[in-house]
């Protein structure tokens, strides 16, 4: 196998979840002295096509139909295609098998009824749903398989650990971590300097609700330092922060992983880069804002692997349990690292190497 071609689609609407994971196999696969091909739009986003650049990774429109999927793997010369998108006609992948093309297909949890060679569904909890796919496909399941960049493995560091117990921490988080005794890293805030907050929902705050959790945030009157990733200008203009609540305004930025590694407490959408927050050890706050990102918010919360604010509007509930666990993790650092400290052990970062193997395998 020499060349690989990968169609995925990111944009304002859409995100970028899809591109990241991509990346992180093409990465993979170019350390393999693979070619690899991008097919798709990226929808006007400029540090997503620099992310792109950034690797040296062509990108060529990305066809929508059976037939011009196999045009397009014919004129380029495609060995693999790696399939990953909500909305692209299933019927791609069949029609690339029968072309002679094997087909990685990256799925979350419904195949969409596409034929492919190998599936992937990188979600924690997917290695115990029904296998259904066809006879002769590999199925790849679980956060084993999670896709990780270079940007985010590179950042992972090895420190000193100490145990702590779990009835350690306040009630409004314990539930979310009963039965926690494991050692976990040893972090610190600096004495009289707030937590270090990043807030994002997405690469894009596809769906513009990532003010909804920065009023949470202000809601708890405990003071944080807070980094809060959206591309609209006056989203957080209508916030009144409390004494020693400081609160800063990014647009959408490739530097997300330096930032995680940086943050005391991540503030999130149960998406993608929760796999990137386990894998850095990163305490973690989540809320669901699709319908389909809920499987994979009950499963981590149920584990005890980040705490959960439920639905994203609950996050602002005066007197709930969202603002209750929100004010816990801002005020207790104990409770922070408590938290923080099973991930790095579920997620070694080695999910690409064993995606690319199966992949590549005949």
């Amino acid at each position: 196998m020499n060349r690989v071609g990968i169609r995925c689609d990111a944009g304002a609407t859409i995100g970028v979840g899809h591109l990241m994971r991509c990346l992180a196999l093409a990465e993979e696969l170019r350390d393999r002295r693979l070619e690899v091909v991008v097919l798709g739009d990226v929808g006007g986003l400029g540090w997503a096509r620099e992310q792109l650049a950034r690797r040296g990774l062509t990108l060529i429109p990305g066809p929508d139909s059976p037939a011009a999927m196999v045009r397009a793997a014919r004129r380029l010369a495609l060995d693999a295609v790696v399939i990953d998108s909500y909305d692209l006609d299933p019927r791609c992948s069949g029609a690339l098998r029968e072309a002679g093309v094997r087909v990685l297909a990256i799925v979350d949890g419904d195949d969409r009824g596409q034929d492919a060679d190998v599936y992937l569904d990188q979600n924690l909890g997917a290695e115990r749903r029904p296998d259904r796919s066809p006879a002769g496909a590999v199925r790849l399941a679980g956060v084993r398989y999670a896709l990780l960049r270079d940007d985010v493995r590179r950042l992972r560091r090895q420190e000193p650990v100490e145990t702590v117990r779990p009835e350690a921490a306040p009630e409004s988080v314990k539930a979310v971590r009963r039965g926690t005794t494991e050692p976990v890293p040893r972090r610190s805030v600096a004495a009289g300097r707030p937590p270090r907050v990043l807030c994002f929902l997405g690469g894009t705050d596809a769906a513009g609700v990532v003010s909804v959790v920065a009023s949470g945030l202000v809601a708890t009157r405990a003071p944080f330092l807070a980094t809060v990733v959206t591309p609209r200008a006056g989203a957080l203009d209508h916030l009144v922060p409390a004494d020693g609540q400081v609160i800063h305004r990014i647009p959408p930025t490739d530097d997300l992983p330096r930032l995680i590694a940086a943050a005391d407490l991540v503030v999130t959408a149960a998406g993608g880069s929760v796999w990137e927050l386990l894998h850095l050890g990163k305490a973690a706050a989540l809320a669901w804002v699709a319908e389909n990102q809920r499987p994979a918010y009950e499963e981590v919360v149920s584990r005890g692997l980040a705490a959960g604010l439920g639905r994203l509007d609950a996050a602002t509930a005066a007197d709930g349990p969202a603002r209750a666990c929100l004010r816990a993790l801002l005020t207790c650092a104990r409770t922070r690292t408590e938290l923080g400290m099973r991930g790095p052990a579920l997620v070694d970062g080695e999910g690409r190497a064993r995606v690319a193997d199966a992949l590549l395998s005949s």
